[in-house]
């Protein structure tokens, strides 16, 4: 599987609790905090559902 750099950009404030859960699911919570993970389905799910709140770099 490829890795990615996920990074978020934008705050969670005002936002619906799931994705909160889903920011925090990533390993994220703080603007500019960047993880790097194994691209799977799962992932590729929760990219989906908080991509205004991330931007992504394959690696």
């Amino acid at each position: 599987m490829a890795k990615v750099k996920i990074t978020q950009v934008r705050s969670t404030i005002k936002r619906p609790e799931r994705q909160k859960r889903t920011i925090q699911a990533l390993g994220l919570g703080k603007i500019n905090r960047s993880v790097e993970v194994e691209l799977n389905p799962q992932i590729q799910g929760m990219i989906r559902t908080v991509n205004h709140l991330i931007t992504v770099t394959e690696l």
